[in-house]
């Protein structure tokens, strides 16, 4: 296997093509990492959606984040690449905010999770790259279940949890990344290779003495 270090273009269009990736983030020294659906855009950010939950409350404290993609095909054959960034929320929608949902409410599909602005109504830029994270994410079929999910299992804990809508960026710091080739210049092979001469005439004369063969 050969292993080596990928450029920062190189990173980058894997991040474009990514959809699973593990986010990292700590508390008090505590480190904390979840698999959670990013979509990479043209302005240079990762984008997702969640519900509030422990790693947003991390993030809000403390909004140093790592985030690790990778591709694997076989144990010799993987990309991995290493987002060193910081989380950064985005704002509600004007529509949406104040309609949270209770846990008898709970999105049936994409549509109810996706920010909406009222008609005509004036955006800032945080507004505009809302949207444009929107649309990324929602370029993906079941972009919004893990956070939905995540928020029905705290209601059987709590009923009357409201679901609310988070959509945040992770700004890129830093991106590093590694890839693994299968190394051609040693072929392997399956055949057990046989001992020299010698050392089978000892091992046989040395069985045979053993278990009394001739």
């Amino acid at each position: 296997m050969v292993i080596r270090e990928m450029s920062e273009g190189e990173c980058r269009r894997v991040l474009s093509r990514a959809r699973l990736a593990r986010l990292a983030c700590a508390h008090e020294n505590q480190p904390y990492v979840v698999p959670v659906y990013l979509a990479y855009e043209a302005t240079g950010y990762l984008y997702g959606f969640t519900t509030p939950g422990q790693k947003v409350e991390w993030m809000r404290i403390n909004p140093l984040v790592c985030v690790e993609v990778d591709e694997i095909a076989t144990y010799d054959q993987w990309v991995s690449v290493i987002v060193f960034g910081r989380y950064e929320e985005l704002p509600e929608a004007p529509a949406s905010k104040g309609a949270h949902l209770r846990a008898s409410e709970r999105p049936q599909q994409a549509a109810e999770a996706t920010p909406a602005w009222p008609a005509n109504s004036r955006q800032d830029p945080l507004e505009d790259e809302l949207m444009q994270a929107s649309q990324g994410l929602t370029a993906h079929p079941s972009w919004w279940e893990p956070a939905s999910t995540a928020w029905a299992a705290r209601v059987h804990r709590d009923s009357a949890e409201p679901f609310i809508s988070v959509y945040y960026r992770i700004r890129i710091d830093r991106v590093t990344g590694h890839e693994a080739t299968r190394d051609t210049r040693h072929a392997t092979s399956d055949a057990v290779p046989s001992p020299p001469t010698g050392t089978w005439g000892r091992l046989r004369r040395t069985l045979s003495h053993v278990f009394g063969g001739k």
